[in-house]
């Protein structure tokens, strides 16, 4: 039996149609009732061989660090298709945090909730992808939900990065990442509604594949960053004119003017972030799927200016997807191995500095990372928020921790997924779940 056709059929079956993780648009339908007991059976099989992990060992505060010489061959195992089954969040599930920590509720019944921004006078931007539209989350009350939400723009094409320009407090631009086209209206602090139809300021490419296009500016508002994934898993851009400008950020000047490419080979950079400290640009990355549980760890990057990532023919370094053997020699010893190597198959999407004095001081500085989850790995991982550490000097030690869990019912079932994460104005920390259509608030309050 060939193996890789078969999982590339797989692949292109789940990511076309339903669900795979890092690409699906459309979730499955939430199933309600009771969860499924005989489902959890699967829990009892043997753990992952360290340091790789499942949805059974994360909890807050543990610890994880996957080097290159932990990695195993390709097809050490099988490539699973276990996409999860979406259900009502059970009567006792509750989203868990370190101890000192609080998990509330702070907004409900939204559509399809994606990407989060905090705007410079507080309000929260989210954009609603499924709905096709961005709508404003705005206050907390006594309870620590939204004291209002507003629809500031609709009728969008899979809107999904949001940015201000020019950064700073008094931003006159508001630039929505559509799955085709970098848009962006007129905006004033305090802006509940579009006062206009938006503004095209440059197309992306559009067609297929991943569809999420994250935007970021750099400190200095010269450059807009915006993160384009493949159209496939592995095809070769030489021969799939399709990959045209894709599996790339690109960089554009405000108006969308002087368009480059700024770095190459990263499969899905779902997220993008700008250290306050340094400048530099980050980004999450979904690496590629088909070579079995433990291939091709999903990573946290600083981005070089015309780097390249690997992607389709190496990865993580030297290492060659065996699906284009003997492909582009030249590229090995220029494939960069990124800062930090997560369990695979995770589907990292959003990351943010946290830069607030509400946690402690030792979490300041620190990358927050959200996970969707998997569904091409035999026992589940991710599902969770994830930290970071970033020492004095800008850089990661390669050690990461798990932050907030508790969205898996079990290996079949789940009942959230992580996408969208922000800093509020107070310090606490916003994120997005599409599955329960719910943004969570976490906050400090105490040891």
């Amino acid at each position: 039996m060939r193996i890789a056709p078969m999982v590339g059929l797989l692949a292109r079956a789940w990511c076309a149609g339903i669900m795979c993780g890092d690409l699906a648009l459309y979730a499955l339908p939430v199933q309600a009732g009771v969860p499924d007991q005989d489902a959890g059976q699967r829990g009892s099989a043997a753990p992952p061989r360290a340091p790789f992990f499942d949805y059974r060992v994360e909890v807050p505060e543990a610890v994880h660090r996957i080097t290159l010489q932990d990695l195993p061959k390709p097809y050490a195992t099988g490539s699973a298709g276990n996409g999860p089954r979406l259900v009502a969040r059970p009567e006792h599930a509750w989203p868990v945090a370190p101890p000192g920590f609080k998990v509330t509720l702070y907004a409900s019944g939204l559509i399809g909730p994606r990407v989060l921004r905090t705007a410079p006078n507080g309000d929260i931007f989210v954009a609603e992808s499924r709905a096709g539209r961005i709508s404003v989350l705005r206050g907390i009350n006594a309870a620590g939900s939204a004291q209002r939400i507003e629809v500031f723009a609709q009728g969008l094409n899979g809107p999904y990065g949001i940015a201000f320009y020019p950064p700073g407090a008094d931003p006159h631009w508001l630039y929505v990442g559509n799955s085709d086209a970098v848009v962006r209206f007129a905006y004033h602090n305090g802006d509940l509604r579009a006062a206009g139809p938006p503004q095209r300021v440059a197309a992306l490419p559009g067609e297929g594949g991943h569809w999420t296009r994250d935007l970021r500016f750099s400190n200095d508002a010269s450059t807009l960053f915006v993160a384009v994934g493949s159209a496939s898993n592995v095809d070769d851009p030489d021969t799939s004119p399709e990959e045209a400008e894709r599996a790339d950020i690109l960089a554009f000047d405000p108006d969308g003017s002087h368009r480059r490419i700024y770095a190459r080979g990263l499969r899905n950079p779902s997220g993008l972030a700008i250290d306050p400290a340094t400048g530099v640009l980050w980004c999450a990355v979904n690496e590629r799927d088909g070579l079995g549980d433990d291939l091709v760890p999903d990573y946290i990057t600083h981005v070089q200016r015309d780097g390249f990532y690997g992607w389709p023919w190496w990865y993580l370094g030297p290492h060659q997807d065996p699906r284009h053997a003997g492909k582009h020699p030249e590229l090995s010893s220029a494939t960069i191995v990124p800062d930090v190597l997560l369990q695979p198959h995770g589907a990292p999407l959003q990351i943010t500095f946290y830069q607030g004095r509400q946690f402690p001081g030792e979490y300041r500085g620190h990358i927050f990372v959200t996970e969707h989850g998997s569904w091409n790995r035999s026992m589940r991982t991710g599902y969770e928020v994830i930290r970071v550490p970033i020492d004095g000097s800008g850089r990661a030690s390669g050690e990461y921790r798990d932050f907030l869990t508790g969205f898996v019912v079990n290996d079949q079932q789940v009942w959230g997924r992580p996408v969208g994460i922000t800093e509020a104005a107070d310090g606490s920390l916003l994120v997005s779940d599409d599955a329960s259509n719910s943004v969570w608030r976490v906050r400090y309050s105490g040891p």
